[in-house]
């Protein structure tokens, strides 16, 4: 076979394929466009509302997303995020700051629930690490505090002045809580309470017969004045009053850290069953001062004596802190909020400060009642309310043991509204501050020169004030009520409630 018949046979065996491929290629542009012409009548006739619901025919599905479509969409919304962020840079960064102050927050309040607080024990197993708390057993704070200690593996002495202080302390019935008497007025007596108190420390203890004896070691001292404090106008405070509150409430724990001084500045002791090895020196012992910080902040009408001795304490922890830092003893400033302790006070506790608040008014004149009366009531109403059930106390254990153990010291808030308030106090006008917690503007019906108050002197009239419980008492009111208390003499408490509880 020639050349020529090869070449005409390959031409004609090729002609199928071409054909196949030609037809091929028609068919496909055909069912494209009759897919196209179709979804097209498919998308009109279901958009159509003539055509009844049965026989409407459903649309067209999308087409599906390639990967080129996506990664398209998301480079769009990446630069659609950044150009909007770089137009409003203000906003970006407060979205920015507001994220990482709560994942930080979140994180840092997680780790704390995990992180495990037990107190070292000496290596025959015994109890080691000692604590003093100079603090009124009888506080719900003081006794928290101590428990919480004492099961965490501590040994916790409480400074007693009294014998009924010490008796409140063996009531706990616990072997690790133990008194520890300091006549603070008398120093010679409060300094050989301290050289027995240091002679106890330097003796060696042993758990049992035979076992290796160790010593103690006294880790740190906590000052917990009380948090309670009376709440009275000013022109009602009588000598007396205020200088027992300075007595028991500021001068009480200066003088306790004036008696523990000389301890905290030769320790750690030398002995020679010394529980620390030459690559772990001695440390030396904390001081921690808890102090209420709500009242000191906001500094409302009738609490002079909370917020002037609070900031006196203020005062002292931070000249404390500035001596004491060159000697290497860190003094950690615990201000403190609203806990819960309905399990260490009575359960009546609002119901009892409202009922307090109405009698206290009895016992004042009817001039300084007409003045201060309703304002004192619905502020302490307002106090009440505004407190609620407060913290869990395993926040404040949780935050005691931690202080006790840092080595930088400073100011830590703690507690529910220990910040908020501090930022109100700083930040928010007083006047708006007093009118939230329901001061409101008392007029005099009549009014004559001062010292000679015709009738029964400055009398409130009756306010449109809407603070919740607050009853208001017109000129009449308040004169039933002080008949009352002259007939009666100064009301108690229960008497001074059924008083206000038949005008409100």
């Amino acid at each position: 076979m020639s050349a020529d018949d090869q070449a005409f046979l390959d031409a004609l065996s090729s002609v199928p394929n071409d054909i196949r491929r030609y037809s091929n290629d028609v068919a496909d542009y055909v069912d494209k466009h009759l897919e196209k012409v179709s979804n097209v009548l498919r998308e009109a006739l279901s958009s159509s509302p003539w055509i009844p619901e049965p026989v409407r025919p459903k649309p067209p599905p999308p087409p599906p997303r390639t990967f080129i479509s996506a990664v398209s969409a998301q480079s769009s919304y990446y630069t659609r995020i950044t150009s909007w962020a770089k137009n409003n840079k203000i906003l970006t960064t407060v979205i920015v700051l507001t994220v990482g102050g709560i994942t930080y927050h979140y994180i840092k309040k997680t780790t704390n629930k995990r992180k495990k607080r037990r107190a070292k024990k000496a290596q025959n197993g015994a109890r080691l690490e000692v604590v003093v708390i100079a603090g009124s057993p009888s506080e719900p704070m003081t006794r928290a505090i101590s428990l919480d200690l004492e099961r965490r593996g501590f040994i916790v002495y409480v400074v007693c002045n009294t014998i009924e202080e010490e008796i409140a302390v063996q009531n706990e019935a616990r072997p690790d809580i133990k008194p520890l008497m300091i006549d603070i007025t008398d120093p010679s007596s409060a300094r050989a309470s301290i050289d027995r108190f240091i002679i106890h420390l330097q003796t060696p203890h042993t758990p049992a017969q035979g076992v290796k004896p160790h010593h103690l070691i006294f880790r740190s001292l906590i000052l917990l004045p009380t948090t309670t404090y009376p709440s009275q106008p000013i022109a009602t405070l009588s000598p007396s009053t205020l200088s027992d509150l300075l007595n028991t409430r500021l001068l009480t724990p200066i003088l306790t850290l004036q008696t523990f001084l000389p301890l905290l500045q030769i320790l750690p002791l030398s002995h020679p069953h010394s529980n620390t090895t030459p690559t772990q020196p001695p440390i030396k012992p904390s001081v921690l001062v808890l102090t209420p910080s709500i009242i000191a902040n906001l500094s409302p009408a009738f609490h002079l004596p909370e917020s002037s001795i609070i900031s006196a304490l203020n005062s002292f922890t931070a000249v404390l802190t500035a001596e004491l830092k060159p000697l290497d003893i860190p003094v950690t400033h615990l201000q403190l909020g609203t806990f819960d302790t309905s399990s260490f006070s009575p359960h009546n506790k609002q119901l009892t400060t409202i009922s307090a608040a109405r009698a206290e008014t009895l016992k004042w004149d009817d001039q300084t009642r007409s003045s201060y009366g309703r304002n004192f009531v619905s502020l302490n109403n307002t106090k009440s309310l505004a407190t609620g059930r407060g913290s869990s106390l395993r926040e404040l254990n949780d935050a005691v043991f931690d202080a006790i153990f840092s080595r930088r010291g400073g100011v830590v808030r703690v507690g529910m509204g220990s910040g908020v308030y501090g930022f109100v106090g700083r930040w928010i006008p007083g006047g708006l501050v007093g009118w939230m917690m329901g001061m409101r503007g008392v007029e005099a019906s009549r009014r004559g020169e001062f010292g000679g108050v015709q009738g029964k002197g400055l009398v409130e009239q009756r306010s449109r004030s809407t603070s919740p419980g607050i009853g208001v008492m017109d000129e009449s009111e308040y004169g039933y009520l002080y008949q009352r208390d002259r007939h009666n003499g100064v009301g108690s408490e229960e008497e001074g409630h059924n008083a206000w509880n038949e005008q409100l």
